[in-house]
C-alpha cells in the first residue's frame, strides 16, 4: 500500500478492492448533524409514536433514520438502500447515536402509509 500525505489531505491507493462511500452519504451525515443540532431528533424519539409499541430492538428513531437515509438516497428502492448501505449502515446508524439498522423486512411495516396499505417510495422520474 502507498501512502501520500499532504496535509491536511491523505491519499491511499491499494490494490484491494474497497467500497465507496454512497455519493448521499455526505448529505445525509449534514442534515443529520443539523437536526440533531436543532434538537429535531430527541423530540421525535421523545413524541412520535407508532400504533404498535415496539419493533423488537428498535425505537421510533431506527425507522426514521432509515426513511431519512433512503429519502436522501435517492435509491429506487428500499432494497437497493439497503445494499448500497450496507458496508456503512452501523456508521449511518451512529448518526442517530443508534447501533443497528432495522432489518429491511422490518423495517417495510412501520414505512407503510396508514390507511392506504403502501410503502413509502422514490416517485420515478419521467
Amino acid at each position: 500500500m502507498t501512502s501520500i500525505s499532504y496535509s491536511p489531505v491523505t491519499i491511499q491507493a491499494s490494490s484491494q478492492s474497497m467500497p465507496s462511500t454512497p455519493g448521499w452519504f455526505e448529505e445525509a451525515t449534514l442534515i443529520v448533524h443539523y437536526l440533531r443540532k436543532q434538537g429535531v431528533l430527541d423530540t421525535i424519539a421523545e413524541h412520535v409514536r407508532f400504533a404498535r409499541r415496539r419493533f423488537g430492538r428498535y425505537e421510533v428513531i431506527d425507522f426514521v433514520a432509515v426513511l431519512f437515509g433512503y429519502t436522501i438516497s435517492g435509491e429506487r428502492t428500499l432494497e437497493g438502500f439497503y445494499e448500497r448501505l450496507h458496508p456503512y449502515a452501523s456508521t449511518f446508524m451512529a448518526l442517530f447515536g443508534r447501533e443497528h439498522l432495522p432489518a429491511r423486512s422490518t423495517a417495510i411495516g412501520p414505512c407503510e402509509m396508514p390507511g392506504t396499505g403502501m410503502f413509502l417510495r422514490q416517485p420515478h422520474s419521467g
